[in-house]
């Protein structure tokens, strides 16, 4: 990006009666502008529900405006299955295994309230539809899965960042989903305190780098000026 920059003092005025500017360049890397670029993450999170720890593994992406707010979409899947409290039905064979597992998709928007060039902090809001059934695995081998049901989501969080090279960062956070409206399952099997680790992809600052043939591990844009 060029900035043009009048230089208006007296003594160079007078040394020079016409308007004249210079031209300084500066990396746009954290710059507050209207330029829109796109933004990718793998999103792996975890939760403690019914007092077992279980991941669910999520992508997402979308765009990034004003260098504080981004919006897109995500995936999202079980890793593993919840331990139900729900009673098993009638008949069902003592040593019968029974877990929940859900997965769904989600509209994000996020806002940057303080950082820099290097790190930042934010507060994610997910809002999400998907689906979920219970599994129930047979001590003779035997597995027998519920007819899907839909549930609903919404997923606030804190969030941070830190940026290792200018196209490529590692977060971490935390938060809670509720879930509503998820059939006639108790919600709390899914509903929890969330937290989670990332990785993000700056694609549009990896483009820069490749396209201006620098080190694809370079610092530039993230020191400090002075530095």
């Amino acid at each position: 990006m060029v900035v043009v920059v009048p230089l208006l003092t007296a003594g160079w005025l007078a040394a020079r009666p016409a308007a004249a500017t210079v031209i300084a360049r500066f990396d746009t890397t954290f710059v507050r502008n209207g330029h829109r670029r796109p933004v990718f993450q793998f999103d792996q999170r975890f939760s403690i529900l019914n007092g077992k720890v279980v991941g669910i593994n999520g992508v997402k992406g979308g765009l990034e405006w004003r260098g504080r707010w981004r919006a897109g979409l995500g995936v999202y899947r079980l890793s593993g299955g919840v331990p139900t409290r729900a009673a098993q039905p009638v008949g069902t064979p003592p040593g019968t295994r029974d877990e929940v597992r859900f997965r769904y998709l989600a509209g994000y928007g996020e806002y940057v309230f303080i950082g820099n060039r290097r790190w930042e902090l934010s507060t994610p809001l997910q809002i999400g539809i998907g689906s979920y059934y219970t599994k129930y695995s047979y001590p003779d081998g035997g597995v027998y899965r519920t007819p899907s049901e839909i549930l609903y989501l919404v997923e606030p969080s804190v969030a941070a960042h830190y940026r290792v090279f200018r196209w490529v960062g590692l977060g971490a956070g935390t938060g809670y989903r509720q879930i509503f409206a998820s059939g006639p399952k108790p919600a709390d099997e899914i509903s929890g305190y969330i937290f989670f680790a990332r990785v993000k992809l700056f694609l549009g600052d990896l483009h820069k780098v490749v396209r201006g043939r620098e080190r694809l591990f370079t610092q530039k844009g993230l020191k400090r000026v002075n530095e």
